[in-house]
Parts: structure tokens; C-alpha cells; sequence
């Protein structure tokens, strides 16, 4: 049995579609049909060689998604053949298993415990989390990321109450469901923060109070006049740059603001702070995925869906078909896009290495 997959063999070079040779699932592993992958700039990072030296190259990419489990392997029981399911990097219950190795050939192709870029995968039962079949897929796919981690740093990392402030530095994936957060934890005031204006628009279609282009004002004193000089409740740093987290973290009140980072710098890269600001109180955090625990949280999201009270549909802003992978993260890079989806489905034979 074969898989198509992205792949990524030297970084700042294409990724590369390939055929894979799927191997025997080993005890606690799944083979799952991917549906739809998500585009994230952590593997952009990964692509354009970002994050240091590489030792897994050649390696596999995606670590969110949505499908169908085809087979299990044995001792397997949170999830079987029909199930569908979320696909994430965030490990919930079940087995954990580090990695599997395709072959293209004499081509020994890396995958971590857990790769979306790709029509069928191996992974483990702690990365997988069952859910409605009347959940669709598509949407279903931003339950394995962007959701988690951003609308989780406000449920559970700021553990935000109702009626607080919130600022959202970068209107991207993450940074949409942060705002989606807000939203359902009726947040008094939300002001988002971008360079775009076509991403502004759609942090307030989905419940931004406020829109600041950084471009045009310094957020900071935007954000101080909105607030009346107080600075808000949380802020949450989703775009990775130094400017944006500094920025960010100067935006909360003293006496227990909280800055949430779950932007990623280029390797190497470094903030500067005020250590004054952490004396009045101000308060740094980063996040693991939102502190989310999957097999708690993504059916409370489904749930929420299901009853209309998740925009989830509005945070995806493109689809690509597989072949158009290397378009997908050039477009991301350029900040074409909010949060875009590869879609798998059969490509046309000469794609294929």
C-alpha cells in the first residue's frame, strides 16, 4: 500500500511529492485517510530552514488534520476502522508511538508521530480523537491546531472570565480562533491587531471589537486609548516577530496583565523587555497548544459547531489541492492567507516523483 506525500528534502527547496510506501502499523499506530491538512507557519518555518539544523531530512510535514481511520494496529482501542477523526500534534489518551519511517524506493522518508501533509497516514492513538460523523471534515481539520491553541490560550492558558479585554496581535489562523475564544467567553472589548486590512475585515466579521493596522498606528498607544490608558487583560502574540511580541506584552495592564506568546521566531531570534513592566505585575507566558487536552476539548468545539456557536468555517480563507502544496505556504508567507486547507484528492500522474 502507498501514500502520496509532501515532502520536504532540503530546506529552502520545494517540498516534493512523493510516493511512499506504507509500512505494517506497528501496536498502538493507525492508518487514516486525511481528508483536509492544515497550512501553519511552523512548518513554514521548517520549509524555509528557520529552525536550525534539520537531522530528520528527508522528512514528512502536517501536524493537523482531519479523516477517516482505514486500519489499527494491535492493542488499538480509542479509535477503529469508519472512525472519523482529528489529527493533531497535541497528544491526548492513548498509545504513544515517536515516529515511522516510508521508503520512496532507497529513499527513507522521516514522519514524526503525527504528519497531515499527505493523503494517508501513520500515526498514534494518542494523536488522534474520534468524533461526530456529522462534524465536517473540513472544518473539523482546525480542531487539530489553529483551534486548540488559540481559542485554548483563552479558555484555558488566560482562563479569560466575562467581561475582560483582549487584544489579538496577528489575524491568522491561530490569532482568529484566539478571537473566536473571546468571543464565546464574552470578552468586553477584543482589538485585533494586524498589517492587513482584508484580515482586519474578518476579525470583525468574527467578533472583534476593535481593529488597529500596525502599519498605519502604533498599536500600543492604539490599544492604551482604547482601553482608556489601562492596557488590557490578555493580550496573544500570534504572528512571531520580535516587534509583535514586545508589542504585545507592553499592551497589558500592570498589576496582572497577561501576555500569551504562541508566535514562533526563527531560530536564534530574541525579545528584549522592560524587566521593570514584570515588577508591576505584567505577566509572560508561552503555550503548549493552548494547555488544550484533546479528548476533553475538541468535542467541546465540535459541540459548539454543531450548535452554531463556532464560526469555524469563517477562519478558512483558501483550499489547494495537494499538487499546489509549495503554492499554499508561498501564499501563507506573503500573508495572502488567513488559514488555508490542502485538500487531498488524486493528482495528475506526472506530480508524482
Amino acid at each position: 500500500m502507498q501514500t502520496i506525500a509532501a515532502v520536504l528534502i532540503e530546506p529552502n527547496k520545494p517540498l516534493e511529492l512523493r510516493n511512499l510506501t506504507i509500512p505494517e502499523l506497528n501496536p498502538g499506530q493507525a492508518l487514516v485517510d486525511v481528508a483536509y491538512s492544515g497550512v501553519c507557519h511552523s512548518q513554514l518555518h521548517e520549509i524555509r530552514g528557520r529552525r536550525g539544523p534539520d537531522r530528520f531530512l528527508p522528512h514528512a510535514l502536517g501536524h493537523e488534520g482531519s479523516g477517516i481511520v482505514s486500519a489499527v494496529g494491535p492493542g488499538v482501542t480509542k479509535v477503529k476502522p469508519g472512525d472519523h477523526v482529528v489529527v493533531s500534534w497535541i497528544s491526548g489518551k492513548g498509545a504513544v508511538v515517536p515516529g515511522t519511517l516510508y521508503l520512496d524506493g532507497a529513499l527513507r522518508v522521516n514522519s514524526g508521530a503525527v504528519s497531515t501533509l499527505m493523503r494517508r497516514t501513520v500515526t498514534c492513538e494518542s494523536r488522534l480523537t474520534p468524533i461526530s460523523d456529522e462534524m465536517p471534515l473540513r472544518e473539523a481539520a482546525l480542531l487539530g491546531c489553529a483551534v486548540p491553541t488559540g481559542a485554548g490560550i483563552i479558555l484555558n492558558t488566560a482562563a479569560l472570565v466575562a467581561g475582560q479585554t483582549v487584544a489579538v496581535f496577528g489575524a491568522g489562523g491561530v490569532g482568529m480562533s484566539a478571537i473566536l475564544g473571546a468571543v464565546m467567553q464574552e470578552a468586553a472589548m477584543i482589538v485585533a491587531v494586524d498589517v492587513v486590512d482584508s484580515k482586519l475585515a474578518q476579525a470583525r466579521a468574527l467578533g472583534a471589537t476593535h481593529t488597529v493596522n500596525a502599519l498605519q498606528r502604533d498599536p500600543i498607544a492604539a490599544i492604551l486609548e482604547i482601553t482608556g490608558g489601562r492596557g488590557v487583560d490578555c493580550a496573544v502574540e500570534a504572528v512571531g516577530k520580535k516587534e509583535s511580541m514586545e508589542a504585545a506584552f507592553r499592551s497589558v495592564r500592570d498589576k496582572g496583565g497577561l501576555c500569551v506568546l504562541a508566535g514562533n521566531l526563527p531560530h536564534g531570534g530574541r525579545i528584549e523587555l522592560d524587566p521593570f513592566d514584570l515588577i508591576k505585575g505584567k505577566r509572560l507566558l508561552g503555550t503548549w497548544g493552548g494547555e488544550s487536552h484533546p479528548d476533553e476539548d475538541v468535542p467541546r468545539y465540535v459541540a459548539h459547531f454543531l450548535a452554531g456557536r463556532l464560526a469555524l468555517s469563517a477562519l478558512i480563507t483558501h483550499e489547494y489541492p495537494l499538487e499546489e502544496v509549495n503554492q499554499a505556504f508561498t501564499d501563507l508567507e506573503q500573508g495572502r492567507v488567513g488559514r488555508a486547507l490542502i485538500r487531498m484528492g488524486s493528482p495528475p500522474a506526472t506530480s508524482i516523483r
